[in-house]
């Protein structure tokens, strides 16, 4: 999984393929290096097509969908979209109404439609890996979207979506249970 971690020489090194619309690796702390996987990538891909649809004003389920069918079949990048992106997306859109209500829920002194669009972006992403993903760890959740947040967004971005993300991984049993229709002790 994608995280930060000091580097042999104790140096930030930049990230490969920082564009001009992107933040380097020097966005992290002092000390820090990104590790990009496949899975990094293919979240990195997923919220660039969550922000895509908030931008066109496609946000409702099943045009979200149809924007994923569009961006797997033709794509601005060099690649294919992976398909763990796929998945992102798909899962996204089978539980946005659920994912936006849990987000607005837990926002304090924040709408969902006032957070900076690429925000939105990233904190479905995480909630859908924290909620409705068993395989992914809350940890590495938790640590992918704050690594985007720091290339892609504000300066007070990072920290921002850490504790929301942080506050939802300690209240995850009882959502995941009230998603889900059970109890929480069931």
């Amino acid at each position: 999984p994608a995280r930060a971690r000091p580097d042999k020489t104790g140096k930030v090194i930049t990230c490969k393929g920082a564009g001009p619309d992107e933040k380097s690796a020097s966005a992290l702390p002092k000390g820090m290096q990104l590790i990009v996987t496949a899975r990094t990538k293919a979240r990195r891909r997923a919220v660039d097509v969550l922000f895509e649809a908030d931008q066109r004003g496609r946000y409702r389920p099943l045009e979200l969908s149809d924007l994923l069918q569009e961006r797997l079949a033709v794509t601005a990048a060099q690649t294919a979209l992976p398909q763990y992106s796929a998945d992102i997306v798909d899962g996204v859109a089978a539980n946005l109404a659920e994912i936006d209500e849990v987000l607005s829920t837990h926002l304090q002194g924040w709408t969902l439609e006032r957070l900076p669009a690429v925000d939105r972006a990233i904190l479905r992403m995480a909630v859908w890996e924290l909620l409705y993903n068993d395989e992914i760890d809350d940890a590495v959740a938790i640590s992918e979207a704050v690594t985007l947040a720091a290339t892609l967004s504000t300066d007070d971005s990072p920290a921002f979506v850490n504790g929301l993300l942080d506050a939802l991984r300690v209240l995850g049993p009882a959502l995941r249970a009230e998603l889900r229709g059970m109890s929480p002790s069931a």
